[in-house]
């Protein structure tokens, strides 16, 4: 990209996750629900003397995307790094379930996930997994009748029950500052040691679990630069698409055969994680 374009670009990651909605959704039709003056706060945050946020980091917005229907879901990332909870759970679970309702009675509604979440906030860990797991039955029923489409672009990337439900959607799209892991690298170093993983090095981390990377091993569909346009337009590409099962849900046989060829007392390495994981290729021969 030249010099020009790269100062006429307008940053994602920058924006907060309701400018983020605002942006991809056609003018005038963007109608928050549960917005934050329904003061729906965690009751647990509080009781702990940590501030508290009245949409509880969530943001749930009816619009339309060049005329489809979609409800997107964004979490905020600068709100306890995008940790979810109870409130902020639920309203994207409930969001999702009502989303279902619609498809099942021949009014589909597209989802759309703005994923940018460190996982559940352990400050209410139980209620936050549940709201996680109700999500993740949401998204697999849902992909029977429209297309699922999850975004990660940075800055804090997706990680633990979340990851899960970026995997399930139909089609995923990051940029390169994205990351996407089960676990955050912190907690890989506190469990398997720095010699596996130093959550300092930040060039290895982005090697391994950025965005560009996630896209190259076939377990993201799409990858783009951090433009709004640009996401903007794949978002809306996405939508417009029919549904369906990517290759990375679909072949499960074969992404378990290439666990069980990893040998696991060897450290990772970009190069090696993207020939033990190459990309799969669709019918057309562009990465599924």
């Amino acid at each position: 990209m030249d010099t020009a374009a790269l100062i006429a670009r307008e940053s994602f990651v920058e924006r907060s996750a309701r400018a983020r909605v605002a942006g991809l959704l056609d003018e005038g039709t963007m109608r928050e629900l549960l917005d934050p003056f329904e003061r729906l706060r965690s009751p647990w945050l509080g009781l702990q003397d940590i501030v508290t946020q009245a949409d509880d980091g969530v943001v749930i917005a009816r619009g339309a995307i060049d005329g489809t229907a979609v409800v997107c879901a964004a979490i905020e990332p600068a709100f306890q790094g995008g940790s979810m909870g109870e409130v902020g759970g639920a309203k994207i679970a409930g969001a999702l379930e009502l989303a279902l309702e619609d498809a099942r009675a021949g009014k589909p509604v597209i989802p759309v996930l703005l994923l940018e979440t460190g996982g559940v906030r352990l400050q209410e860990a139980n209620c936050g997994l549940a709201a996680i797991a109700e999500i993740h039955a949401a998204i697999v029923a849902l992909r029977a009748h429209v297309p699922v489409v999850g975004v990660i672009t940075g800055p804090v990337g997706c990680f633990g029950g979340m990851s899960i439900a970026a995997g399930l959607c139909s089609e995923l799209i990051v940029t390169r500052e994205a990351r996407l892991g089960l676990n955050g690298p912190q907690v890989i170093e506190q469990e398997a040691g720095i010699d596996e993983f130093d959550s300092r090095d930040r060039p290895m981390i982005w090697s391994l679990t950025g965005g560009a990377q996630r896209h190259a091993c076939g377990l993201a569909e799409t990858l783009r630069n951090d433009d709004a346009r640009e996401i903007a337009n794949a978002v809306s590409r996405a939508v417009a698409a029919p549904a369906r099962e990517p290759a990375r849900l679909r072949d499960i046989d074969t992404n378990l055969a290439r666990l069980q060829a990893v040998d696991p007392a060897r450290r990772a390495e970009a190069v090696w994680v993207r020939t033990a994981f190459a990309s799969q290729q669709d019918e057309n021969g562009s990465p599924a």
